[in-house]
């Protein structure tokens, strides 16, 4: 089978590997979407994602598809279904997955991080990670279901209250799912701070209150200028920049969530006395407990628009050139069709 196989930074490549059987618990999926994710291009540039990679290895953890083979125990499913996977596999056992914290789980099982993913026109997953496709939901809209469950978890940690106003920094792919679901949510105003003009637009299409350019004038205030008062901020980028930003514009009491994913090593100026004057809270979004059922109803309710939110399908065969030319960055969501 074809397969993009990660070997180290900056260093993947569509190869022919043998695709493997699935044990007695497990299920093979004929891959048919793998989106890309962020935190694949972190990798493979080097910076460490949610969970350890150790190359080779087959990344993309935001996949659909369909069951080709199912091991001898599995009862949920059969070969035909459609489907799509929560890659975060967790051992039941350990003292995270015991207290309701599963997803710091000490023995946690990455597809498409630490063992084989999505990128691939097959790949072998636990059944209990498999989830059917609802009968509305096409396969391309299915792989959406992996970055929607993690938004719906950073949402959650927001603990937005119908009225509020939210401030999302950021209009990549998760930005205008953060601007949908905070709409959701009750946000009685969505606020996007984004550079680029057209995905300031689509943000606006897509629900938006205001969209500004953060370039032509200090956020802060313009915010304040406006007489807007941010009761939530939720930082899609990734940037200390734009975190230490979103903390200036946080109004007393606000909800500060960090949920795009920095290098490691990165650092942010943070004034404990403004912390304390505002009383904030400052949070951040580890991947997605508990929440991939809600992101399928979320998905195949129809009220959330991932269509605008995808600017690119590459098939497998040229999946290096979204990893090698960094134009892909300025770009929507980019799905991978196997």
């Amino acid at each position: 089978m074809k397969a993009a196989v990660f070997h180290k930074k900056h260093e993947i490549s569509v190869e022919e590997i043998p695709a493997k059987a699935p044990g007695p618990t497990d299920v093979l999926i004929q891959v048919a979407y793998c989106g890309v994710c962020g935190t694949d291009l972190h990798i493979f540039h080097g910076d460490k994602g949610a969970a350890e990679v150790t190359p080779p290895v087959i990344l993309g953890h935001e996949f659909s598809g369909v069951v080709a083979e199912v091991g001898s125990r599995v009862s949920s499913l059969k070969a035909g279904d459609r489907v799509c996977v929560d890659p975060n596999n967790t051992c039941g056992k350990c003292y995270a997955c015991q207290n309701g914290i599963a997803h710091f789980c000490s023995n946690m099982i990455g597809y498409g991080t630490t063992t084989d993913g999505g990128f691939a026109e097959k790949t072998v997953v636990a059944e209990k990670q498999v989830y059917k496709i609802p009968d509305r939901l096409s396969l391309q809209e299915a792989a959406m279901a992996e970055p929607v469950s993690c938004c719906i978890h950073g949402i959650d940690l927001c603990h937005i209250r119908p009225g509020n106003t939210v401030l999302v920094i950021g209009g990549g792919p998760i930005g205008q799912m953060m601007v949908q679901l905070a709409k959701f949510s009750g946000a009685a105003k969505v606020i996007l701070s984004e550079p680029v003009k057209e995905k300031r637009e689509q943000a606006q299409k897509l629900g938006a209150d205001l969209a500004v350019n953060p370039l032509e004038k200090d956020l802060a205030e313009e915010l304040a200028g406006r007489g807007i008062i941010a009761d939530v901020v939720i930082e899609c980028v990734g940037n200390t920049k734009t975190i230490e930003q979103g903390i200036r514009c946080a109004g007393n009491g606000a909800t500060v969530l960090m949920f795009g994913l920095t290098a490691p090593d990165a650092k942010i100026e943070l004034r404990p006395f403004e912390v304390f004057q505002k009383e904030l809270h400052i949070t951040a979004s580890y991947i997605n407990p508990y929440t991939f059922p809600r992101a399928l109803r979320c998905l195949a309710s129809g009220r959330l628009d991932f269509q605008s939110i995808v600017t690119d399908i590459v098939d497998l065969d040229h999946i290096t050139e979204v990893f090698y030319n960094d134009e892909y960055r300025k770009h929507g969501k980019i799905l991978i069709k196997i």
